[in-house]
C-alpha cells in the first residue's frame, strides 16, 4: 500500500508546476518544468507499483464518497496508461527546452499548456467520474488546441480551428449521452452505472452518442479530418503529444467504456460494426501515408491507422476464445504505439529543425548529420510495423492469435495488410534518407546542427518500444489487474 497519495497527485503535481511556470516564469526558472517531469514520473511509478503488489487503488476526493463526491481509480490498464504517458511527458520535457531555444521561443506560453494537458490525461486516465471525464475531456481540448495553433501560420491556425470544432461538437455528444445514463442508472461512477444499466433504447441511444462523441476526439474514421493538419503543423514536442497521448485518450476512454458501462449492449453485431470502423482505419490510415511527400504527414496518417487497431478490441472480446489475448495485444498495442509514435515525431522534429522541411525528396544524404534520429525513426517504425523483436511484433501476434483461433479471420487479414503497408512507408522514408545526396547539396544547404539531448530523447523512447517485446511479463500481469469482467 502506497504512504502517498498517489492518485491525486498524478493530477495535481503537472497542474501545480503549470502554476508555479505561469506565476514566476520560465526564464527565471528554467529548471522548474523538468523538476515537475520528474517528481510526476515517480508518482506515477508509485501507482504502478501499488497496483501491481496490492490490486486496484481508489482514492476519494475531499473525502467524499460516490454518489456525492469523485473517486480516482487506477487498475493495471490505467496504470499502464499514465505510465506511459509519464515517459512520454519526460521525453517531451527534455526535448521540449532545446528545440524551444532553437526556434528563438522562451516556451512561456507551451510550458503552461503542456503542464496542465499531462495533468488532464492523467485525470482521464484515472478517473471513475463520468461527468469528470466529460470535464478532463474538454481541458484536453482546450490545452490541445493552441499547442496545435502555436506555429501561427495560416496552415496551424486553420488546422486547430478545425480541431477544436469538431472536438466541441464530439464533447456535446458525450455529455448528453452521458445524461442519458444518469436519467436512467441516477448514477454517474463508472461501475455503478455498468451494473445498473438495462439494455434498453435510452442505453443505446447514451453508447451512440457517447461513441460518436469520442470517435471525433480520437480521430476515429469517418472523423479523422482533424488529425493530419493538427498534427503535421504543430511544432514537434506537440505533434508527439498529440498522437501518443491525446488522441489515445479518447480511445482508450471508449473501450473503458464500452467493456465497464455499456458490457450489456456490446453484442457481436455491435463489435464488427465498430471493429469494421477500425479496419477501415488501418487501410485507410496506412495507404493515405503511403502517398504522402512530407515526413510529418506521412506520421500523422500513420496514427489514423494504428489507432484503428484498438478498436478489434470489441469484435473479439466477445468471443470467449479470443478475449484474453485481444485484451492483452490490444493494451500493448496502445503502450508501443505511444512510445514508437511519439520517438517518430521527434524524431522528424530533428528533421525539420536541421534541414527546414521535411519533404522527403529532400531527406537524401541525411544521414550523416542525423544518424541517431534516423536510427531512432527506424526503430520506431519496426514497431509500428510489428517487427520482431519489437513490442509491435508481441501486441499483433496476440491479437492475431485471438482472430485465427476464434475463427475471426477477417481481423487476421486486417493486422497483415496494415503491417505490410506500414512496412512499405516505412521503407520509403528511410531508403530516401540512406540515399546518396544530389552533387554540391551540402555546399548549398548545410545542415543545422541538432542538440544531442533531441536526438537522444526519440532514442530512448523507440529504444523501450523494443525492449517492450523482450520482456512482457511484467506488463502483461499488470493489465490482469482490475480486468474487465467481459473476460473469461
Amino acid at each position: 500500500m502506497s504512504l502517498l497519495p498517489s492518485l491525486p497527485l498524478a493530477f495535481f503535481l503537472p497542474l501545480l508546476t503549470a502554476l508555479l511556470v505561469f506565476l514566476v516564469g520560465v526564464r527565471r526558472v528554467p529548471w522548474l518544468p523538468l523538476l515537475g517531469a520528474l517528481a510526476t514520473v515517480l508518482v506515477v511509478a508509485d501507482i504502478a507499483i501499488s497496483v501491481a503488489l496490492d490490486g486496484p487503488q481508489r482514492h476519494h476526493l475531499g473525502g467524499w464518497e460516490p454518489p456525492l463526491g469523485v473517486e480516482l481509480y487506477a487498475d493495471g490498464l490505467a496504470a499502464l496508461m499514465v505510465l506511459l504517458t509519464a515517459l512520454v511527458g519526460l521525453a517531451v520535457t527534455l526535448y521540449a527546452g532545446p528545440y524551444l531555444r532553437g526556434k528563438g521561443h522562451s516556451g512561456e506560453h507551451f510550458w503552461p499548456l503542456w503542464l496542465i494537458q499531462w495533468a488532464t490525461l492523467n485525470g482521464i486516465f484515472l478517473s471513475a467520474d463520468l461527468f469528470n471525464l466529460y470535464v478532463m475531456l474538454e481541458l484536453l481540448t482546450l490545452t490541445a488546441t493552441p499547442l496545435a495553433a502555436m506555429a501561427a501560420d495560416r496552415s496551424a491556425l486553420g488546422a486547430a480551428l478545425r480541431y477544436l470544432l469538431l472536438a466541441l461538437l464530439g464533447s456535446l455528444a458525450y455529455l448528453l449521452g452521458v445524461a442519458l445514463l444518469y436519467g436512467s442508472t441516477g448514477s454517474l461512477h463508472l461501475h455503478e452505472v455498468g451494473e445498473l444499466l438495462q439494455a434498453d433504447a435510452a442505453a443505446a441511444v447514451a453508447a451512440a452518442l457517447i461513441t460518436a462523441g469520442l470517435f471525433a476526439k480520437a480521430a476515429i474514421f469517418p472523423l479523422h479530418i482533424w488529425l493530419m493538419p493538427a498534427h503535421s503543423n504543430a511544432p514537434a514536442p506537440a505533434s508527439a503529444a498529440l498522437s501518443a497521448l491525446v488522441a489515445k485518450a479518447a480511445v482508450y476512454l471508449l473501450l473503458r467504456l464500452w467493456l465497464w458501462v455499456f458490457p450489456v449492449l456490446l453484442t457481436a453485431p455491435m463489435g464488427w460494426l465498430i471493429g469494421g470502423l477500425g479496419a477501415t482505419a488501418v487501410l485507410y490510415g496506412a495507404l493515405q501515408a503511403l502517398r504522402q511527400n512530407r515526413l510529418k504527414p506521412l506520421i500523422a496518417y500513420s496514427t489514423i491507422a494504428q489507432l484503428g487497431y484498438l478498436l478489434l478490441l470489441l469484435p473479439l472480446v466477445v468471443v470467449p476464445a479470443a478475449a484474453t489475448y485481444a485484451w492483452h495485444g490490444v493494451a500493448y498495442q496502445a503502450l508501443v504505439h505511444g512510445l514508437a509514435k511519439a520517438a517518430a515525431f521527434l524524431a522528424a522534429g530533428n528533421v525539420i529543425y536541421c534541414l527546414g522541411h521535411d519533404r522527403l525528396e529532400g531527406l537524401r544524404g541525411l544521414t550523416p548529420y542525423l544518424s541517431i534520429s534516423l536510427f531512432a525513426l527506424g526503430l520506431a517504425f519496426a514497431a509500428l510495423m510489428g517487427m520482431p523483436p519489437t513490442g509491435g511484433f508481441l501486441a499483433k501476434w496476440l491479437i492475431l492469435t485471438g482472430a485465427l483461433g476464434s475463427g475471426q479471420w477477417v481481423w487476421a487479414v486486417v493486422l497483415i495488410l496494415g503491417s505490410l503497408l506500414a512496412g512499405a512507408y516505412a521503407f520509403r522514408v528511410l531508403s530516401v534518407a540512406h540515399a546518396s545526396p544530389p552533387y554540391g547539396w551540402i555546399e548549398i544547404y548545410p545542415p543545422r546542427r541538432v542538440p544531442l539531448v533531441m536526438q537522444l530523447t526519440p532514442l530512448m523512447l523507440a529504444l523501450l518500444a523494443v525492449v517492450m517485446g523482450i520482456s512482457a511479463v511484467p506488463v502483461l500481469n499488470l493489465l490482469d489487474q482490475g480486468a474487465p469482467e467481459v473476460l473469461p
